[in-house]
Parts: C-alpha cells; structure tokens; sequence
C-alpha cells in the first residue's frame, strides 16, 4: 500500500475518536453495574414486584365450615376435602395429545376447557370443582405449565333425604342455600385466609412468601334434632303418604317440657347430596312454611276458652240437636247428630255445633285472645328460614258465623309447626316456651296461657279421644296413656272448599300422665285408604309416639294390654268440616 493511501487512513480516523468510544462503553457498562447492584442491594423492591407479578401468586385459604350435629353429636353435615382444578391461560402450555387426556380426567368436553383458556388476559379460571384428590392428582401428573390444584371442601349430608328439610344443602362455593345451612351461614362459614407464595412456570409452588391471613374455622353447631327419632318420623311418614297416595306429607315431634324441636320431617324430600338435580317442588320445609286450615284439631283451645271465661265445665251440656245449626244463610254440620252433649263428649265426638255454640257464647274477644297466645297468628321464631305466621284475623272484624267456623278450625290458616308448639299449653299445665332448632342448655322463660287446671281438664278429653267412642282409637300407645285430636278439613281451593280434598291431622300427646312428646302429623290429600285423621294420621302418631317414647327411654304410665279398639263392626266415628 502506498505511504498516500495510509495517510488517508489515519486522517479518517483519528486516535482520540476510538478512545472516546472505548470510553463510552466502558461507562455504560459502569452504569449498568451500578444500576444492577442499587436494584438487587440497596432497592429490590423493584425486582421482587416484577417477579411477582409473573410469578407470585396470592392463594386463598378456604375455612373448613362448621359440623352440624344432631343433639347427640351425631354428624349431620360434614365438609370433606376435595381438590379444583384452575388454571393461568396466559401460562397454559399444553399439547394436543395433553389436551385430549385431560379432557377425558376431567370429564369435560374438549371445547369446553379450549373456550376457558382462550382468555389468556384472565389469571385464574376454574376447569372443574370439587374432583376426589386421587383423581385430581392424575391432572396434576400430566404436568402442564399453568394447570393447578386448589383445595375446596365439599358439603356432605349423611343422612341424606331424611334430614334434607331441616339441614338443607350448600352450592359449590360452600355458602347456605336451603334449611339451616342459609340460616346459620354466619357461624357456620367462618372466614377464609390467604397467603402470598411464588410458583414456577409449570404451576408448581417453589416459595411460601407469606401468610396474609390466616382462616377462621366456622362454628360446629349441634342441633335440637335427635337423629333416632328423625330417622323414625320419617319413615313412619314414609309409609302412610305411599299407603294413602298422598299428595304430601308432614310430621313434628317437640320436647314438651323444653320447646326442643327432636324431629321435623317432610314428603317428598331430596337427597342434598345430588345437587344436579333438584327439584324445587320438593326442597319446601312444609311443616314450616306451608299454612292449612287446622279443622277440628282447633276444638280444644275453643273448649278452653270457653272454660277460661267461666261459662263452662267440663261436664257443662252443650245442646247441638239434631247436629246442625244455621247462621244465617250457612249452616254448619256434624257428622253425627248426638243431640245433648258435655265439653268433653263435644271434643272426643269432635262436634262442629258444639264448638260453634260455645265459641259464640263468648265475646270475639275472648277467643281471639286464646289462640293468639298459644301463636297462631305469629312466627315461631324457631330459628328456620321462610317460618310462616298464618292467619288470625282481629277480632274486630269478626261476622257470628265467621266466629263459629272459627271454633272448629275453619277461617283461620297455621303450620304444622305452629299446631305442635300450641299443643304445648295442655302438655306443661297451661304454659308454653319458645321453640328451638339448637340444643340448649337449661329450659327457656315459659309463659302461662290459661289456668293448671282447664289445660288439665283438656288433656282428660284428649285422652277420651283415641279411646273406644272417639275419633281416633287407631292413636292408642301400649303402655302408655295418650290424648290427642283428629282433623279432617276440606282444603280450599281459590275462594271455596274442595269437595273431595282433604287436609287429614292428629295432634297428640304422651305419657298423659306427665307429657314428655308432642307429635304433630299433616297428610295433605290422601286419595286411598280413607281420608279422615283418626285413619290416615293418627296410625303415625301412634308409631312414632311409640317407638320415640322408647327410644328416649320414657317410663311407661299404662300396662302393656291397654289398648281398646272398637269392635270390628262398630260404626266409626268420624269427623268432617
């Protein structure tokens, strides 16, 4: 090269310019040490917040929820572990093969999870809830980056169908739908934790951060319910509505010293451990929710009434003729002419004209005042969601034959659970407590309803009742005396009484001597084997009273060969309104 052409060179491209570049690069790299040491030794904030940001995940903690229990800590609702399979969709790498196999895990349709994990903005998507650990484990087998287990709790009801109205069911989120389940959802939840921790890029957990909040375990609750004499309720129940092709059915059995609530069952019912399919129909707590008109089970707080206001004895003679009395234009009718009657025979023949006559010898006043007090008209506040209060209407507006049709049940709506909680007043001498679905300890504030001994004169009629001569001998008990009454009432349908409808009832109680139960049995529309109460619902009461009684181990107070039915071709007494 010629000495021309390399000063050429050497004027292009002076000493200092390479210096000053070797310069600049050795700055910048200064500045990128410098910068590199600042952020990760005195200012990491700033990575940790991006690696979190890809990395870090905020958990939740579930709350295991509370167990339900029955008063003998028998397990009525239990929460078990289950796993959810969730994913990242931003972070999902998954093959096709993959895809196809978890599909089939899952039991999902292919398409189905594709549409999830479409959205790869979104963080969290639930694939499937609540999956057994073993086969939620297989999932988690197939390792695929941004596919992840979260632990859950599934509800389960042991008792299944036969405790479905009371304890009622959770959705999949774990939160009260039905029954006490949404009614004691505040204690029962408790309250869910969370904790900060780093997964790597197949989803797996590397680094517990922290714990943000740590979860409260709900509330264990045991019930009022003694779960020998639900399981006993029910089937008795059971029987009689397939027996008499029944519309529906209901039964409530009380502590008639406590209030306590031991059984409360209804048909049809559910299985709450099949939430896919449910059917709203039959998820209703009837003998809570749904009001009849009560028939001649409201005949003996007519017949207290009437003694209350010192009119009547139990022996006082009630003139109810040739069985029918006119108001009017209605005229009311028993089913048997009897002529000249006591209270008692009034009550133990279930006479309409007799009840109808006492009651309009009172001032409207009077008997309005005796049925409020035993909380027809009011909500038992026994702890159940969607309690109904029925229907009293004030005394005011009251017509005389509004009045008299009042006396034997007619024109006045209750529950089932309402007609149990007022039989109390004749099982305690007059008193009556509040209700309870919770076991408690001691014995709630009773409150005195009428005299001792008019509540004792009624239970002496009740017991005339299910004897020989009354309506419902079928109520009868081995070794135990009871009392209790029939009701047979015309269901309404819109603004007038079906004709061939019927509401068929018996309320009793037992031993007579010192009640220890009260059982309350409702069979809506029987259409076989007869439809009066003395047929249809006192043979239940009968069963359950007896094997309840047992079970609690309650001292018999008649011996064994007690019971007298009538003679097979005695005419039966029957009762209609």
């Amino acid at each position: 090269m010629s000495t021309l052409t390399m000063q050429g060179l050497a004027t292009a491209h002076p000493r200092w310019r390479a210096r000053a570049v070797l310069a600049l690069l050795l700055a910048g790299f200064a500045v990128l040490v410098l910068r590199a040491g600042y952020l990760q030794g005195w200012n990491n904030d700033f990575l940790r917040q991006k690696g979190e940001s890809r990395y870090g995940r905020v958990i939740e903690m579930p709350a295991t929820r509370g167990i339900i229990t029955d008063r003998n800590r028998e397990p009525l609702a239990i929460s078990t572990p289950v796993e959810s399979v969730w994913a990242s969709p931003g972070d999902v790498e998954i093959t096709p093969e993959k895809m196809k196999r978890l599909a089939q895990l899952l039991e999902v349709d292919h398409a189905e999870i594709a549409k999830k994990l479409a959205d790869t903005k979104r963080e969290f998507v639930y694939i499937k809830r609540h999956m057994p650990p073993e086969e939620a484990a297989k999932v988690l087998a197939l390792d695929v980056p941004g596919i992840s287990l979260q632990r859950e709790y599934r509800r389960y009801y042991p008792g299944g169908e036969f405790f479905a109205h009371l304890v009622g069911f959770t959705d999949v989120d774990g939160k009260g739908q039905e029954g006490l389940e949404l009614a004691l959802e505040d204690e029962l939840a408790g309250k869910p934790g969370s904790r900060r921790v780093i997964k790597d890029r197949l989803g797996h957990i590397v680094e517990d951060v922290e714990s943000i909040r740590t979860p409260q375990q709900g509330r264990d609750i045991a019930l009022s319910i003694d779960a020998r004499v639900q399981y006993l309720a029910y089937r008795e129940l059971k029987n009689a509505v397939a027996l008499h092709q029944a519309r529906a059915g209901g039964i409530v059995v009380l502590d008639a010293i406590s209030g306590d609530i031991l059984a409360m069952a209804n048909l049809p019912s559910y299985n709450p451990n099949n939430r896919g399919k449910l059917d709203p129909k039959r998820m209703r707590n009837r003998a809570v929710t749904d009001l009849f008109e009560p028939g001649s089970t409201l005949k003996p707080f007519t017949a207290a009434a009437a003694m209350e206001s010192g009119l009547f004895r139990a022996d006082s003679i009630v003139q109810t003729g040739n069985g029918e009395l006119t108001i009017g234009g209605a005229t009311i009718h028993d089913a048997h002419p009897a002529g000249a009657l006591t209270v008692s025979q009034v009550i133990q023949k279930s006479s309409n004209v007799g009840a109808a006559k006492m009651a309009l010898a009172l001032p409207p006043e009077k008997l309005w005042t005796m049925l409020s007090h035993v909380g027809f008209g009011s909500v038992p506040h026994a702890g159940f969601p969607g309690e109904g209060s029925g229907r009293l209407r004030p005394y005011a507006g009251w017509k005389p034959i509004e009045q008299a049709t009042m006396a034997y049940g007619h024109g006045i709506s209750v529950s089932l659970l309402q007609l149990a909680r007022a039989y109390m007043v004749f099982a305690s001498d007059g008193e009556i407590r509040p209700l309870s679905l919770l076991r408690r300890e001691g014995m709630a504030e009773s409150t005195r309803v009428m005299s001792a001994e008019t509540a004792q004169q009624i239970r002496k009629m009740l017991e005339l009742v299910v004897l020989p001569g009354g309506t419902a001998p079928k109520a009868q008990v081995a070794g135990y005396r009871v009392g209790g009454k029939t009701g047979t009432a015309h269901k309404l349908e819109g603004a007038s009484y079906a004709a061939n409808k019927y509401i068929s009832s018996f309320v009793g109680l037992a031993p007579a001597s010192a009640p220890r139960l009260i059982v309350a049995v409702m069979i809506d529309e029987p259409t076989a084997g007869g439809y009066y109460g003395g047929t249809v619902a006192a043979p239940v009461f009968s069963a359950v009273m007896s094997g309840a009684l047992r079970l609690l181990g309650v001292k018999p107070d008649a011996p064994l060969n007690n019971v007298v039915l009538p003679p097979p071709d005695a005419p039966e007494v029957r009762e209609e309104v």
